[in-house]
């Protein structure tokens, strides 16, 4: 069972990497406007509050996007971080398990050697 369970997870990883399938667009249907964005949902449309997009060409706005996404995924592994720095609380081989309590006093717990790395 395990076996044909991991056959599966590999067959369906591998399709990740193959190419994409590449169809003919006509530009004329596919223009690009701000409307038309991912992300742009039906009660608010595009919401721009700070009017970044009003001078903005169509590669700045796409700079925009991936920017806003990455931010939004190391957003999430900093999160990860926190909780998983409350979770081995004691239980780290760092500083010989000295550093205790919540993870939001932690680094003002490290040695002052460690100070002059960060700076």
């Amino acid at each position: 069972m395990f076996k044909s369970a991991a056959a599966l997870a590999l067959i369906g990883s591998a399709a990740a990497f193959a190419p994409a399938q590449t169809g003919r667009a006509s530009t004329s249907v596919s223009a690009f406007t701000i409307d038309n964005m991912p992300g742009a949902l039906a009660p608010m449309g595009f919401f721009d509050p700070l009017n970044f997009a009003e001078k903005a060409d169509e590669n700045t706005l796409k700079r925009y996007r991936e920017a806003e996404v990455t931010h939004g995924r190391v957003a999430m592994l900093a999160v990860l971080g926190f909780l998983v720095g409350e979770a081995v609380e004691g239980s780290s081989f760092l500083f010989d398990a000295q550093i205790s309590g919540p993870a939001i006093t932690h680094f003002t717990q490290v040695p002052d050697v460690w100070d002059a790395l960060i700076v």
